[in-house]
C-alpha cells in the first residue's frame, strides 16, 4: 500500500504506464528525489491507504470517460491519448463488499457487459487484480471467470499471458499471487486482456518472480510490452 516505498523496484522496469490497485491516494505519494515523478496520475477509493491508481510515466495521458459508473466502483474507464494516438483503458482492481451478489470476478463481469459498446473502434485493455481465476467457477453461476473470458474473447480481446506463454486459463505456470507470500500457496489472479490490433504486436510478457517481489507484496507484477507501437505497460498488484 505504500507505493512511494516501492515505486522505485518499479521503474527500474521502465515502464510508460502503471496501474496499482491496492495504493494509497496521492495526497501520500511523496517520491524520493531520485525517483522518477509521474507525467499523469488517477486515484480512485474511500480509504486513503488502499485506492486504485493509475500512472503515466511518459506522454500518454489520461481522461475518466462520463460513462463511469459508480456502482462498478474499482472498474476505471480510461482514455488513454498521445497526440492523435488514442486506446482505451479499463484499470481493475475486482473488490467491492458493499456488493451482495459477489464482490471480485461478479463486478468485472457487470462492467464489461455495461460498457461493452466502449469496446470498439480504438485498442482495448483491460488491467489489474481480477481476484479470479477458472479454478474458482461455480457451476450454473452465470459471470464466472470463463464467462469474463469468453464474454472478451468474442470481442477479439485475449489475455496476453495466456495468449504468449500458450497456457490455458486456471493451468498458469506463472502465479501472480502468493497467499501471505508463502511460495506454497500459489494463484493467478492478475490479467491483462489486450484487443486487436495491439494484440497481435505483443512482445514480450513478464510475471515478476516471488524471490524478487516478495519483500514488496504478495502479488507479483505482470508485465506486458506492445510493439511497434510502443508501449510498454507494467502492471503491479497491489503494492
Amino acid at each position: 500500500m505504500a507505493y512511494r516505498k516501492k515505486a522505485a523496484a518499479i521503474l527500474a522496469h521502465q515502464p510508460d504506464i502503471v496501474v496499482v490497485p491496492e495504493c494509497e491516494c496521492p495526497e501520500n505519494l511523496v517520491f524520493g528525489l531520485d525517483t522518477q515523478q509521474p507525467d499523469d496520475v488517477l486515484w480512485f477509493g474511500r480509504n486513503k491507504h488502499k485506492g486504485l491508481g493509475i500512472f503515466s510515466y511518459s506522454d500518454w495521458r489520461f481522461r475518466v470517460l462520463k460513462e463511469h459508473k459508480e456502482k462498478y466502483r474499482m472498474i476505471i474507464p480510461i482514455e488513454v491519448t498521445r497526440g492523435e494516438e488514442r486506446f482505451m483503458l479499463f484499470a481493475i482492481w475486482a473488490n467491492n463488499p458493499d456488493d451482495k451478489e459477489g464482490q471480485y470476478v461478479t463486478q468485472v463481469w457487470k462492467a464489461i457487459n455495461h460498457y461493452k459498446k466502449l469496446f470498439k473502434d480504438v485498442p482495448v485493455i483491460l488491467a489489474g487484480d481480477f481476484n479470479s481465476n477458472t479454478i474458482w467457477d461455480r457451476k450454473r453461476r452465470i459471470g464466472n471467470h470463463s464467462d469474463v473470458v469468453t464474454f472478451l474473447k468474442k470481442r477479439n480481446i485475449h489475455s496476453a499471458y495466456h495468449s504468449h506463454h500458450h497456457m490455458a486459463q486456471g493451468k498458469e505456470a506463472h502465479p501472480t499471487h502468493f497467499l501471505y507470500r508463502h511460495l506454497d500457496k500459489p494463484y493467478h489472479l492478475d490479467y491483462c486482456f489486450v484487443s486487436s490490433p495491439w494484440f497481435e504486436q505483443i512482445t514480450k510478457v513478464e510475471i515478476g518472480s516471488h524471490s524478487d517481489w516478495c519483500a514488496y507484496s504478495d502479488h507479483m507484477p505482470v508485465m506486458v510490452t506492445i510493439s511497434p507501437q510502443p508501449l510498454k505497460g507494467l502492471l503491479i498488484t497491489p503494492l
